[in-house]
């Protein structure tokens, strides 16, 4: 895997810019700030608007469990909570992701 980190307090926009420009497969959003449920569903927003459609989107970070079931209701591959072990977040990326021949 090939992970490019943008760093931190991106906008949607400069997220889905980035993903765009560096034809990803997979945006992983950590959130610890609570605005989850503002920026998750503007990223998701902004991939339908530029025909990104196959882009996965996993987050991570402090979601209560109804949030990230809703957030799953948007689009959300995967929600990594606290304490989700590492290889769980690579077996599902791995397992997600196709890989071109």
């Amino acid at each position: 895997m090939e992970v490019i980190y943008t760093g931190l307090r991106q906008t949607p926009e400069m997220i889905v810019n980035a993903a765009l420009d560096e034809d990803v497969q997979v945006i992983g959003l950590s959130i610890l700030s609570g605005a989850h449920m503002a920026i998750v569903p503007r990223v998701l927003n902004l991939l339908r608007e530029r025909e990104m459609s196959d882009v996965l989107v996993v987050v991570g970070g402090i979601i209560p469990d109804d949030d990230a079931q809703h957030l799953k209701q948007l689009g959300v591959s995967a929600v990594f909570q606290p304490g989700s072990a590492l290889e769980a977040v690579v077996d599902f990326i791995r397992g997600a992701v196709k890989i071109p021949a």
